[in-house]
């Protein structure tokens, strides 16, 4: 198998995956005999990197592995083949995200200790049902609280390869700033759930203001 074989095969591979695919995932495509080694691979990947150059995709490498994606740039036309309404995120949930992504593992009590208010149970409820974090263990202190972090479908969705790919917190002065981090209004939720500032909009409910978020609590 020459190089440019292996090239041809990682593409195609990329293309038909749906998904990032990691080193090692696309060294199982091959018979062990005829398996590249890991700088074959490397090297594959740099060409069709290459090769994307001056195309509207590009290759990109996430916390997964490595994937297909249309450049960022382009987003203002290819956003509209899709007819659903952007997602939309209440300062609340983006908060509580952030806080988390820096902070991680930390507690809900400990969110609420630095942002000064109760977290909605809907916030919570929708970052664990889009997979964005995880709870990684329990406090040991009474009550046992869990504790929450980021998730490698986190990293996935917003094109990051590692957390240290955020700026320092050394820079982050607030949590406006910490929030500013993530470029959230970017991103488009191509599942199409209904996000919890639109669920609470729809019951006639201002999601950004503190008394409104405990009303969605308690409901």
């Amino acid at each position: 198998m020459g190089d440019h074989d292996l090239v041809e095969i990682i593409e195609g591979a990329l293309l038909a995956a749906g998904e990032p695919l990691s080193k090692k995932q696309l060294a199982q495509l091959f018979d062990e005999l005829d398996r590249p080694s890991t700088s074959d691979i490397t090297a594959a990947l740099a060409e069709v990197a290459a090769r994307c150059d001056g195309r509207g995709f590009e290759l990109a490498e996430v916390a997964s592995g490595f994937r297909f994606q249309v450049r960022q740039n382009l987003s203002p036309w290819v956003s509209k083949l899709w007819v659903e309404r952007p997602v939309r995120y209440s300062r609340a949930l983006l908060e509580t995200l952030s806080l988390i992504a820096y902070r991680q593992p930390i507690t809900r009590g400990e969110i609420e200790d630095i942002r000064g208010v109760a977290v909605s149970s809907n916030i919570m409820k929708s970052l664990l049902e889009r997979e964005w974090v995880k709870v990684v263990g329990h406090r040991d202190v009474p009550g046992k609280p869990a504790m929450y972090a980021t998730t490698r479908e986190f990293l996935d969705y917003f094109n990051l390869k590692s957390l240290d790919q955020l700026p320092p917190l050394a820079d982050v002065k607030d949590l406006e700033t910490m929030t500013s981090a993530l470029p959230l209004e970017e991103f488009h939720d191509s599942r199409g759930e209904e996000n919890e500032p639109q669920a609470a909009e729809s019951q006639g409910i201002a999601v950004d203001s503190v008394q409104d978020e405990e009303a969605v609590d308690s409901e």
